[in-house]
């Protein structure tokens, strides 16, 4: 998990509903062989940029604001999706009638959560530094629990017994990880900087959930529309802004003057070193376009669903790779938090089957008066 990922949950199910039905349709299996080629960008890029960035820390690296630039410096990657996918002319929805934002409020919208996303990638960078990848991978899960939290003050999100039942699971699974810090931290980490990682990961979470939140709530009341193209525009533009105050820090910390001899005291070499940074790269740029064609292709949850089946992917990989251990806690903790994930998106399954249900109502009512 971690960083500019959360970027695919701005509006909901009902609202990419009438976007996606304007794509334009070939046969049935081109359709389901694009959705098999996002789920690949998406898995292969969330589980393979969280394994690099491990890595980049296990062999030498010792740069948190690099590792961090390289989660969001990628995204001129994605205008070549932007410029060349048919979903770019996806007409909009929302309140045709209202005028759009003047270019000054949608600056302060791209800018406020341009510095949410910088903030949450680096506690994410620097719990990654600290963790083993599977405790990593787990804590982040409880950005599901703080999206829903967030979401019921900006978003009149519904606190369901589901919704409560993943919460509480979610945190019981983190309460159980720091329990666990003996076993879990690597013998390299103190046990006070393994505490430190476990804050940074949590804060990271629940700073990932409010921006998830308020990018929602801002392109419900703020943009007002919703379409594919605002939605890239979104992710393109804060990321920008979150790049440039990374790239601010980098500098004024100083840390850009030890990268030369970082790299060249790098455990597996310089060019190693060079092409595990490039790859961290791309693969957050595949993970950001993954998801979002997967929102308009499908729908919100099922991209959610995809990003939460990285998880076991995560840990089984960083076992074999990494030897983290997996011992009884990490399998509860695992089992507890995909239990949680499970109650969750089943909520989301009903509020979805329910919004539609609305929809087809008042369809059927226009279509009668």
């Amino acid at each position: 998990m971690g960083l500019a990922e959360p970027l695919i949950q701005p509006i909901t199910d009902q609202e990419t509903e009438e976007p996606t039905s304007k794509v334009p349709k070939s046969s049935n299996y081109k359709r389901w062989l694009r959705i098999g080629l996002f789920i690949i960008c998406s898995l292969c890029g969330q589980s393979g940029a969280t394994l690099l960035g491990r890595l980049y820390f296990e062999k030498g690296g010792n740069s948190q604001w690099l590792a961090t630039l390289m989660q969001l410096v990628g995204f001129p990657i994605l205008t070549l999706y932007y410029c060349f996918s048919p979903l770019r002319n996806s007409a909009a929805t929302g309140s045709g009638t209202s005028p759009p934002p003047s270019a000054a409020v949608l600056a302060s919208v791209y800018v406020s959560l341009g510095l949410l996303v910088a903030a949450f990638c680096l506690l994410y960078s620097t719990g990654l530094r600290y963790l083993p990848v599977s405790t990593y991978s787990l804590i982040c899960t409880s950005q599901l629990a703080f999206n829903a939290f967030f979401s019921y003050f900006l978003n009149s999100q519904k606190f369901t017994p589901l919704v409560i039942n993943s919460l509480v699971l979610l945190t019981i699974s983190s309460i159980l990880l720091v329990s666990d810090e003996d076993s879990s931290a690597p013998k390299s980490v103190s046990g006070g900087k393994y505490t430190i990682g476990f804050i940074c990961t949590v804060a990271a979470s629940a700073t990932n959930g409010l921006e998830l939140s308020l990018a929602q709530f801002c392109f419900r009341k703020v943009i007002k529309k919703e379409s594919f193209s605002a939605v890239m525009d979104m992710i393109i533009y804060q990321s920008l802004v979150a790049a440039s105050v990374i790239v601010t820090g980098l500098f004024i910390s100083g840390e850009w003057r030890s990268l030369k001899g970082e790299m060249e005291e790098y455990e597996l070499g310089k060019v190693s070193y060079l092409m595990v940074l490039v790859w961290i790269c791309i693969l957050w740029q595949a993970f950001a376009l993954g998801s979002t064609a997967l929102l308009f292709e499908v729908s919100s949850l099922f991209a959610n669903a995809v990003i939460a089946f990285a998880l076991p992917v995560v840990l089984v990989l960083a076992v074999i790779f990494f030897d983290n251990e997996m011992d009884c806690m990490k399998v509860v903790a695992t089992v507890l938090a995909l239990w949680g994930f499970l109650s969750y998106a089943y909520q989301q399954y009903l509020d979805d089957q329910e919004s539609k249900s609305e929809h087809n109502k008042n369809v059927n009512n226009d279509a009668r008066a």
